[in-house]
């Protein structure tokens, strides 16, 4: 693989990782953090970039589809678990996108309907979604440079033109409200969608390759869109806790960044935004639709038909759920995520970590325990925290919203210990 292949597979990652929440949630983090924006960045980026990247390097070593990311438990649990992924996917962040473009690219210069803007946006996403095979070419090479060149215009206008009097922090635990707020960029889920597109992407453009050449090009185009990610999330962060003092403490997330936007770009803003939002969303969108047309496709024995119902299916889900405003997507995601999010992060690290200490055995025993220690985040996330409360308290991280990292831990190490004495092995062996 050579350095042309490289760099536009690290920028299509990029792009399809970057979408909606990606854009909006890092600054108003920013804006409230304050003074502890470098510890929020730590947080966030934990659970939207570093988690995400293994999820690249995951799909790396196994080379096939987000079945393969489960099917160590059972498959009858890794068809429900891809099926799950999938529909949240295609039902809350792909709409959201279609959302974010029309409040923040769209009704600001022309007053037209959200459903016009949702039409034209999906009609458009469909397009790219039909033409499969040169989807990492349209995004790497055409979409990336022009999200990169405005971000980086804005975070160079923020940091030498603006004074850095950090206001006092609005949040009270910064680093674990940065990785709760991570998973509202459906990253992780991101990484077991989007890499699904970058294997059969890889695989259409150069069938010849060698497993261990898409290997190491999935790898670094992985570390190099992971590194994209950490800098345009810590600049945005920055440039949000830069302007603590000069908005509303009660401003939207949208409102925020348009502020921000007019106050670095100027009179020009409302066009340098409304493409940077437009880019942004637009890849994820398509990165959405096209994974899960591609795993009905694999559902139907390759076929090419059930893939375009499927993306006629996605784009016009995204129609209609694009109508809801970009707060309430978000609130109606976070009971989703709260649940789903603990089990694709688990799954994630299973398939990175070396094989010996990976076993099904295993697998089966951590998933297992991180779903019933994630259903008490996911009560108190539907408004029955106080219900349940007394029973949890004792739970290490149960304030945090991160009550399965212990226990899922804690089993991995004992169902590891078991095993070994099972097979008559050595821990360290």
């Amino acid at each position: 693989m050579n350095k042309k292949s490289l760099t536009i597979t690290a920028f299509a990652l990029f792009s399809l990782f970057f979408g909606a929440g990606n854009l909006i949630l890092p600054p108003q983090l920013g804006f409230n953090s304050g003074n502890l924006w470098w510890l929020v960045t730590l947080g966030f980026c934990l659970s939207a970039v570093i988690i995400p990247l293994l999820g690249i390097l995951a799909h790396a070593r196994l080379q096939g589809t987000m079945f393969d990311f489960a099917k160590k438990v059972s498959p009858v649990f890794s068809w429900v678990y891809c099926y799950l992924v999938y529909a949240i996917a295609i039902a809350l962040p792909s709409p959201r996108t279609a959302a974010v473009t029309h409040e923040m690219a769209v009704q600001p210069m022309w007053d037209t309907p959200s459903w016009i803007t949702s039409v034209i946006y999906f009609a458009l996403v469909y397009v790219f979604v039909v033409n499969r095979s040169k989807i990492l070419d349209l995004v790497g090479k055409l979409l990336t440079p022009g999200i990169l060149a405005i971000l980086l215009f804005i975070f160079m206008v923020a940091t030498f033109s603006f004074d850095f009097n950090f206001s006092a922090s609005q949040i009270t635990h910064p680093f674990s409200h940065g990785i709760l707020e991570g998973y509202q960029t459906f990253d992780a889920i991101g990484a077991v969608v989007v890499g699904a597109v970058i294997i059969i992407s890889i695989n259409l453009k150069n069938a010849d390759a060698s497993f261990e050449s898409k290997k190491s090009l999935i790898r670094k185009s992985g570390f190099l869109a992971g590194l994209g990610l950490f800098l345009v999330y810590a600049g945005l962060i920055f440039t949000g806790a830069v302007f603590g003092d000069s908005f509303d403490p009660s401003i939207s997330r949208t409102a925020l960044l348009s502020g921000i936007s007019l106050q670095t770009l100027g009179g020009t803003a409302h066009w340098f935004l409304s493409l940077l939002v437009s880019l942004a969303c637009f890849t994820t969108a398509v990165g959405i639709v096209t994974g899960t047309s591609d795993f009905i496709k694999g559902q139907f024995n390759d076929s090419v038909l059930a893939y375009r119902i499927m993306a006629v299916i996605g784009c016009l889900l995204g129609i209609l759920m694009g109508q809801l405003n970009v707060d309430y997507i978000i609130a109606v995601a976070l009971p989703a995520l709260m649940l789903i999010y603990p089990i694709t992060i688990i799954l994630i690290l299973l398939n990175v970590v070396p094989e010996k200490l990976a076993t099904p055995w295993v697998f089966r025993w951590v998933v297992i325990t991180t779903m019933i220690f994630s259903i008490p985040d996911f009560l108190g996330s539907v408004g029955l925290s106080s219900t349940i409360g007394p029973y949890i308290e004792w739970l290490p991280l149960i304030n945090y919203q991160l009550g399965w990292v212990l226990p899922a831990i804690l089993v991995f190490v004992i169902s590891n210990l078991f095993q070994k004495k099972l097979n008559g092995q050595n821990f360290v062996s």
